[in-house]
């Protein structure tokens, strides 16, 4: 095959799985946008919310360590893929079920397991079409699908709650995009058979010192960084929303990270590490807008928040393919967020905590973590550099 036309193969499968990526994110992110305010309809405190969303961030990355090393056992890549995405399509809905928070907390729990069994995966098929295009473009496309489907998901929620006033039965439209994606993983299994196989096996290597030290970083970032759950229940809790307007912010959030995870893409691919560093200084100002601001804001803390996610996406998955070889991808996308899912909950459930307390305790905190991330990621431009050289 000419190097043109592997690349536009590349660029198929990256779009097919891309499309799978929209229809689950309508699905996850339509229900995420509206949990917060749900479990404080269902009685709920915040240090609670924090606790639940935390728990399901940590399962859905601790437990990627795990199915990470069994994709790169069984390279069962498609297999596992598809009975992860399964899982959304029976638990999400069920969410209109709950009947109170520790219910809907447990359904939580579980949608996030889904998560972690396709994960690594996923990731790891696309990091096969990314090594022809670049990484961090290949990932910014697959991320720009992945954000249109989570900006139309909490728009469907937006309608459905402003009709009904309330929050549980909106769930049960989320079961018509889930099953989509289900289809659609499936087409793309059919058209684009990838393996998440190099064309010449190499023999596996370990796995460097400087992938640790991201990963560290990485987990940092997680722990300072304010989930979206926790800043809903703030602006409902202080009035600065209605109820049918925070899925709406959430929406337009999911947008600007789409569009921030390209550029962000395009621009690591080009000057690496230190695009990651920028990002995370324009994320932490989610935290003194969001808490201690009014309305406008809340506004512009949603837009922070969402472009440096939109960083996240592009970068943090990038720079783990340029320096693990194809053969061990499958453990470090495992490892990494198994790390990252810990701090995530370990940082959720102090800024819980804290918001009960001190609104201005959890920005300091939120603010110096990823801070200390921001220079630590740009620290390690230059060992990365080197052992991309190696490699």
């Amino acid at each position: 095959m000419t190097p043109e036309k592997k690349r536009k193969a590349a660029i198929r499968f990256i779009v097919c799985v891309g499309i799978v990526s929209f229809f689950a994110d309508m699905t996850y992110e339509g229900a995420h946008s509206i949990i917060g305010p749900f479990l404080k309809d269902l009685g709920a405190s915040a240090f609670q919310v924090g606790i639940i969303a935390g728990l399901g961030e940590m399962f859905a990355a601790s437990l990627r360590f795990f199915s990470g090393k069994m994709a790169d056992r069984t390279r069962a890549y498609w297999t596992l893929a598809i009975s992860g995405y399964a899982m959304n399509l029976i638990v999400v809905p069920a969410l209109a079920f709950a009947g109170n928070w520790k219910v809907a907390a447990l359904l939580v729990v579980v949608e996030r397991t889904g998560k972690a069994l396709r994960g690594p995966a996923r990731d790891v098929l696309l990091s096969e079409a990314t090594e022809v295009v670049g990484h961090g473009w290949g990932y910014g496309i697959h991320a720009a699908f992945d954000q249109a489907g989570a900006m139309l998901g909490p728009i469907l929620m937006a309608v459905a709650v402003s009709r009904s006033n309330t929050f549980g039965p909106a769930f049960l439209r989320l079961g018509i995009p889930a099953v989509l994606a289900l289809a659609a993983l499936l087409s793309a299994r059919a058209a684009y058979p990838a393996r998440g196989v190099p064309a010449q096996p190499k023999p596996p290597r370990p796995l460097p010192r400087v992938f640790w030290h991201y990963v560290a970083a990485a987990g940092l970032l997680a722990c300072g960084f304010i989930d979206f759950p926790l800043l809903g229940y703030h602006f409902q809790q202080a009035g600065l929303a209605k109820p049918a307007m925070i899925p709406l912010l959430y929406s337009g959030a999911m947008a600007v990270n789409g569009i921030t995870a390209l550029v962000f893409g395009r621009l690591f691919d080009r000057f690496g590490l230190p695009v990651l560093s920028f990002g995370i200084l324009v994320s932490l100002l989610a935290l003194p807008l969001g808490f201690l601001c009014g309305t406008a804001g809340a506004i512009a803390s949603v837009a922070c928040w969402a472009t440096g996610l939109g960083a996240q996406d592009a970068s943090l998955r990038s720079g783990i393919a340029q320096v693990v070889s194809m053969n061990k991808r499958g453990t470090a996308f495992g490892a990494f967020n198994g790390v990252y899912g810990v701090a995530w909950f370990i940082g959720s459930a102090l800024m819980g905590f804290l918001y009960d307390r001190s609104p201005l305790a959890l920005v300091v905190f939120g603010v110096s973590a990823q801070l200390l991330a921001a220079g630590i990621f740009f620290y390690l431009r230059k060992p990365l550099a080197e052992e991309i050289a190696a490699a």
